[in-house]
């Protein structure tokens, strides 16, 4: 079985040498501009914010990169690529499953068929036939699927339904999928009896990454950008979380690093936005501006070093 190589690098805009910092602020301007929920083209924009999450999803990842860097720097969008030796699982006929046996393609997950081979799980052996042993016709055995579904936070947080196809032995089938508010990273949603001979469906979860919050469990992380003169003389700021924005008061005194915690305001009823500050020192400061510095510097006593 083949898919249309994807060239994550292309997606992302970024060079194959970019560093994790250079992903990550791509990723994020990328993000934001393509989120559907503040793009124009919906329909355009969702595309390509899967595009871009699943390229993240891997390059983010350095075992994932590094699986991914391996095909080699000369492939070319549009090429075909076909998973190596060794990449299947189970047994079919009392013969080791190959890649090629693997014939089942999901669409509406929200991830591509050259990751779902890459980097995703595949149809899982181990159904029988009549009278308990494996046969080699595989219209009586009966096997569970199993894949990846991408799912954004802000789905995560209401919860929705979506349509996910899938498509195997010559056929195309459509499920409906609940997708319950406040599921996390890896859970698993089952569809009894959606598998191949009467075995399961099975659709592991991968939270969409997000150009605001990072996810700790039900948590979100969320790290805030502070002026010197913020952390020192305290500040309210509004910050973003998935259902708006929301004041909050920086104390005066407040350390790099500091974290603030907004209960209930993280994922699903039990989760947090936990909010990670950050000092900021201008990069460029006009000559009055420098007075003030050199000014607060003599009056000042605070020796953070001593």
């Amino acid at each position: 079985m083949s898919a249309q190589y994807k060239d994550y690098y292309q997606s992302l805009g970024v060079p194959r040498t970019a560093t994790a910092d250079e992903l990550k602020k791509s990723f994020r301007k990328l993000a934001r501009e393509f989120h559907p929920d503040v793009a124009k083209d919906k329909k355009r924009a969702e595309e390509k914010f899967k595009e871009i999450n699943e390229a993240y999803e891997v390059l983010s990842d350095p075992d994932k990169r590094k699986k991914y860097d391996e095909l080699g720097a000369n492939w070319k969008s549009g090429a075909e690529f076909r998973p190596p030796p060794g990449g299947g699982q189970g047994f079919r006929g009392g013969r080791p499953l190959s890649p090629e046996d693997f014939q089942t393609h999901f669409g509406g997950t929200g991830f591509s068929d050259f990751f779902e081979q890459m980097f995703g799980g595949q149809r899982r052996a181990g159904g029988f036939g009549r009278g308990g042993f494996a046969e080699e016709s595989e219209a009586e055995e009966s096997r569970d699927i199993e894949g990846d579904i991408m799912v954004t936070l802000e789905e995560a947080q209401r919860g929705s339904l979506r349509t996910v196809t899938v498509r195997h032995d010559n056929r195309t089938d459509s499920h409906q999928v609940k997708i319950p508010a406040g599921i996390t990273e890896g859970q698993k949603l089952r569809l009894a009896g959606r598998g191949e001979g009467g075995g399961d469906l099975y659709l592991r979860v991968r939270l969409a990454k997000h150009p605001d919050f990072e996810v700790d469990g039900h948590n979100l992380i969320y790290e805030l950008d502070l002026a010197p003169w913020e952390a020192a003389l305290g500040a309210e700021i509004a910050v973003p979380t998935l259902d708006g924005k929301v004041n909050i008061k920086i104390p005066a005194g407040t350390a790099s690093g500091q974290k603030l915690r907004v209960r209930g305001r993280g994922l699903g009823k039990t989760g947090d936005l936990i909010v990670a500050t950050k000092i900021v020192v201008p990069g460029k400061i006009t000559d009055a501006q420098k007075k003030l510095w050199e000014e607060l510097a003599k009056e000042s006593k605070f020796h953070p070093r001593d």
